[in-house]
């Protein structure tokens, strides 16, 4: 259809202009229309690319996170309300088959006195089974101030962002955000994480 448009263009001077010129023209809005289009794609896509990603939850909302964890009972669950209020908490995202997390465990329960009196909770992803032989071999019931739970939903992870395991992040006595870390960590480094800034 625009070829035969075109053609009668040619062939009549309607516009008062040869045949030329408005072939000329209707290829030169078509230019203009290609480069306007192409240039609004290049700035969209540098927007995007440089444009920051979604803030983390645990950005967001600086509270301990709303966390529902399976515990190894099979029918409680360890959520917010669990956590003892006016204490220091440190959540522990882990796998039981990880062998920086088996080691991060073995350095806290060696000082467990130091962290006495601060509530950890541990959360994993793993099979239902394998968070039972970890909490089993390491003897987590001896323990009062440790909880343990399936992240059944996988809530922690994207809510941290989390890239390594152990995770670790620490909340304030008001259970605000403080830190957090990833990777085993030295028990010094954790406590120091808890201390106040000045």
């Amino acid at each position: 259809m625009v070829f035969v448009l075109t053609c009668k263009a040619v062939s009549g001077t309607e516009l008062g202009r040869p045949g030329f010129w408005f072939i000329f023209m209707k290829i030169s809005r078509m230019k203009r229309a290609l480069s306007v289009m192409a240039g609004l794609f290049l700035v969209f896509s540098l927007q995007a690319q440089t444009s920051n990603p979604a803030e983390p939850g645990y950005l967001k909302n600086p509270d301990f996170p709303p966390i529902r964890l399976l515990e190894v009972d099979s029918v409680h669950y360890v959520t917010k309300s669990d956590i003892k209020k006016n204490r220091q908490t440190l959540l522990i995202f882990f796998s039981p088959e990880c062998e920086h997390c088996k080691h991060q465990m073995q350095d806290i329960l060696a000082n467990a006195d130091k962290f006495k009196d601060i509530e950890i909770v541990m959360a994993t992803f793993q099979p239902f089974d394998e968070m039972k032989s970890f909490y089993n071999y390491y003897r987590i019931s001896d323990h009062p101030n440790i909880r343990m739970g399936r992240d059944e939903k996988y809530f922690l992870p994207p809510y941290f962002k989390m890239q390594n395991l152990p995770y670790l992040a620490l909340y304030s006595k008001k259970g605000q955000y403080i830190t957090h870390f990833e990777g085993n960590q030295k028990v010094d480094t954790i406590l120091d994480g808890f201390a106040p800034k000045d």
